[in-house]
């Protein structure tokens, strides 16, 4: 059976969590909380739907590196959230799981020196995944984050494994 957009219906607590992330104020006293390089780098969750996660990061000082372009682990905070982002709204409202990235690895194709939006188009293959944890209680995703300069120029693709057990 093939999951749709119309066929996936987020429960309340999926929609504050959206509604929350999406919200500037609301996530960056989330992000200092929970992530604070993410306030630091600037991140920004441009869209976060049941599809995809759009995450963006600007070049400016504090996301820099010494040779005039976005610093490595900034854009790898920003991939790992536009992936993360996605997989906490396929799970909120489900019961309590743990989630852990298992596995990392990037690509890098142009110098980053402009401002970069990380999107992941998993959104779909994840609440396929999450709905059948249901029945077995543990999976596995590899999730792709691309990150793209405002031309459309693809500058790096990051592979974020994540790993989901249901606590008891």
């Amino acid at each position: 059976m093939e999951t749709t957009q119309t066929q996936i219906n987020l429960n309340a607590k999926a929609i504050d969590y959206q509604k929350k992330m999406c919200n500037p104020i609301v996530f960056w006293f989330a992000m200092l909380a929970k992530l604070p390089s993410a306030i630091f780098w600037r991140l920004r969750v441009k869209t976060l739907s049941t599809e995809k996660c759009e995450v963006t990061i600007p070049y400016f000082w504090r996301s820099q590196n010494p040779f005039k372009s976005i610093y490595f682990a900034a854009m790898a905070g920003a991939a790992e959230l536009s992936t993360g982002a996605l997989c906490q709204l396929a799970l909120a409202g489900r019961g309590k799981f743990s989630m852990l990235v298992v596995d990392f690895r990037a690509e890098y194709f142009k110098k980053a020196n402009e401002k970069i939006t990380f999107t992941c188009n998993q959104g779909l293959e994840l609440f396929e995944l999450i709905e059948r944890m249901e029945v077995n209680g543990t999976g596995q995703l590899m999730m792709v984050s691309s990150g793209k300069s405002p031309s459309g120029e693809e500058v790096a693709r990051f592979y974020v494994t994540w790993s989901f057990k249901r606590k008891s």
